[in-house]
């Protein structure tokens, strides 16, 4: 019973991330329906579902740290790797200090959230989720329990000294960077480094590190933002069944079979997937088990499979209702339903152009064995969608619901993500109470990653723009060139390389904001400019050491990390001749978008 209970205590963080977003997506569909029939539903309800998000973001982060699941760069230095970890603490313990000056703010300001519940409540959970990842963080330093206590005690507490000691006064830049820099190479979390850069600048011109809590509150109860683990969470459940594989015959029927046609759906389907998964890597666990024996079948080369796969689930960040390009809305204030148009035609051009550049239908690929010829057939295609009914309606349910103005971001979210467990649940019956909560468990632990880097990178952010560097940045490339189209070659290059080395979440939070402006100066559209950001992120799941395709294919298909990295160089390749075409062909991006909406007018 002891032990028993002991575990349950050691999964609270998951239990808890996993109820509240349960909550997240029953509260709008209780609001949905208590609208018409009640007139009302319940208080405050959006803003109810924002905050829950936040609970659900910093508990899960605790649980993704559990596992191992933060994401870094990879431990460069493997002996100092304590050290990286120490450090990480001590940022801890500094966040801690920050946002516990936020909460004891809002306490006194006594705001109410609904049927009497202070915001401060959940506000809370920042100065707590962040004392407890410091103590976790901390305890990895050693391996002996006397010093794993020693370091998760003393590194946060140190943090948080520090922060109580020199709130409000400046201190120099330069230790903070090399600090900074080793701890990145030791294997810190990447939320730790993006948080310990926004802190030192803070700190650098006196500024209230209070600041920095607040940019991670603000993200994570954007009204927007609870769409993106609703989404994921209905990728992740359709991930977990058979619903894979009712897709991929689906698309192989409509291809027509054979060589060339598997090759076009398993390409088609991965993109697919991905706009629902939100390009973390699940894609491949989801369909590299199910597509490189089906690639095979049809005489395909195994390593020319293992590419095909790890690059074409690199696709579908353009594709609705994908968690990036939601993100993508959201920081650069455009509308979501007016990116989901924008993002069609381009993803189309970036699946064709993997295809042909990447040399995935090459005549001495495609013929390297003999197999059956494709052949396209009415009953077979028929037979499949009629299996994969439920899955083909999900897109209509996500994106219909959305488009018509009958739901909110959020409730769509949370409509589709209800839909897939309804579907798998009771019409296939392949859900079951264990897989839910698996789905639920991994969302949270995806997500609470992904919230503690946005969080930090938006801190960082509001520093770059209150100092006038986007600014800055405009008046020097425009004095290096007038050229729209040059600047868009050199745009191309320099987010090639950044989504190799950033995750594209923090990217986006980071780089939009800086970058959007210089765009509009040019005369680029800001729908067409994220198109183009997103299009190269898209690349950056290929590269190393950010490109967590890579890492996942490596393991998934049991190969070597530097032959998977081998393989995909051909559609690097591919896909930025794909990201040139959309850049220097705007109407690929805004076409549909001002079709659609001259038809509404």
């Amino acid at each position: 019973m002891m032990g028993r209970l002991i575990k349950g205590l050691t999964q609270a963080d998951a239990w808890l991330a996993a109820l509240a977003l349960a909550l997240m997506a029953l509260i709008p569909l209780v609001e949905i329906l208590a609208r018409p029939m009640m007139g009302k539903g319940v208080d405050n309800a959006p803003v109810v579902v924002q905050h829950l998000g936040l609970l659900m973001a910093m508990a899960g982060a605790i649980a993704a740290e559990r596992f191992g699941h933060l994401s870094s760069l990879g431990v460069l230095v493997p002996r100092f790797y304590a050290v990286g970890q120490l450090g990480a603490a001590a940022v801890c313990g500094v966040l801690v200090w920050a946002s516990g000056q936020l909460v004891l703010s809002e306490m006194s300001a006594e705001q109410m959230l609904a049927y009497g519940v202070p915001v401060w409540w959940f506000q809370a959970a920042m100065p707590v989720g962040f004392a407890l990842l410091g103590f976790k963080l901390g305890a990895r330093c050693a391996q002996h329990l006397g010093l794993k206590l020693l370091g998760a005690l003393v590194a946060p507490l140190m943090g948080a000294w520090l922060a109580y000691s020199f709130d409000g006064q400046a201190l120099p830049l330069w230790p903070w960077l090399i600090g900074l820099v080793l701890m990145l190479a030791f294997g810190a979390p990447i939320f730790a480094v993006l948080g310990g850069l926004a802190l030192a600048l803070f700190w650098q011109d006196g500024l209230p590190l209070a600041s920095i809590a607040l940019s991670h509150y603000q993200i994570t109860v954007n009204p927007s933002l609870p769409a993106l683990p609703l989404f994921t969470l209905a990728g992740l459940i359709l991930a977990s069944t058979g619903a894979a594989q009712r897709l991929g015959a689906v698309f192989v029927a409509l291809f027509g079979g054979g060589k060339i046609g598997t090759v076009i759906a398993a390409t088609v389907l991965c993109s697919c997937f991905t706009a629902f998964t939100g390009g973390s890597g699940v894609t491949i666990l989801a369909l590299g088990g199910l597509l490189l024996p089906l690639l095979q079948g049809v005489g395909y080369p195994e390593r020319k499979g293992i590419s095909l796969v790890t690059s074409a689930s690199a696709l579908g960040v353009l594709l609705a209702p994908s968690v990036p390009l939601i993100m993508y809305a959201i920081i650069a204030r455009v509308p979501i339903n007016t990116m989901f148009l924008a993002g069609l035609v381009p993803a189309v051009v970036m699946v064709v152009c993997l295809l042909i550049f990447g040399g995935y239908l090459r005549q001495d690929v495609v013929r390297s064995a003999s197999s059956a010829p494709s052949k396209f057939s009415m009953s077979a295609l028929r037979q499949a969608s009629w299996c994969a009914k439920w899955e083909l309606l999900a897109p209509v349910v996500a994106i219909g619901s959305l488009a018509s103005g009958l739901a909110t971001p959020t409730e769509s979210a949370a409509l589709t993500a209800i839909y897939a467990v309804l579907t798998q649940a009771f019409a296939h019956r392949e859900l079951d109470a264990k897989k839910l909560g698996d789905c639920l468990s991994q969302c949270t632990q995806i997500i609470g990653g992904v919230m503690l880097i946005l969080g930090m990178a938006l801190g960082l952010t509001n520093y770059l723009v209150d100092a006038g560097i986007p600014d800055l940045a405009t008046d020097w490339v425009q004095g290096v060139t007038q050229n729209k189209w040059v600047f868009l070659l050199a745009l191309n290059v320099f987010l090639f390389a950044a989504g190799a080395l950033m995750e594209i979440y923090a990217a986006i939070v980071v780089l939009v904001p800086l970058l959007l402006p210089l765009a509009i100066s040019y005369g680029i559209d800001p729908v067409h400019f994220g198109i183009i950001f997103l299009a190269n992120m898209e690349m950056g799941f290929l590269c190393p050491p950010a490109g967590m395709n890579i890492y996942f294919a490596s393991a998934v298909f049991k190969q070597p990390i530097r032959t998977v990295a081998a393989s995909v160089a051909p559609a690097l390749l591919a896909i930025f001749v794909g990201t040139l075409f959309i850049s220097w062909l705007p109407l690929l991006a805004t076409g549909l978008p001002d079709l659609v909406m001259s038809i509404a007018k």
